[in-house]
């Protein structure tokens, strides 16, 4: 469950040391833990920005990060939105 195939021919792949739905898991307890429930975060704000330097999620790649969110949608948790500077995530 931690290697995703990028092709269909399978000639490349991603591994993956936490699966998305852990990821935003993780995420998700910093957010109810801070009591930032019904809060709005630009995607840079959740791995670069100083509230969360000490969070195993700090520094995730982009790709991965926005993977983790889908999870959460997914559970009716968040949602990704646009905004005018780039996208972010609203939490419920």
């Amino acid at each position: 469950g931690n290697l995703e195939w990028l092709d269909k021919n399978k000639t490349s792949f991603l591994i993956m040391w936490r699966r998305p739905e852990e990821w935003g898991k993780l995420i998700y307890q910093w957010v109810s833990k801070n009591g930032l429930t019904n809060s709005v975060f630009t995607l840079y704000e959740l791995v670069s920005g100083d509230d969360t330097a000490e969070e195993e999620f700090h520094g995730l790649d982009e790709a991965m990060l926005l993977r983790a969110l889908q999870a959460l949608q997914q559970e009716h948790k968040a949602e990704i939105i646009t905004l005018d500077d780039g996208r972010g995530v609203k939490f419920f």
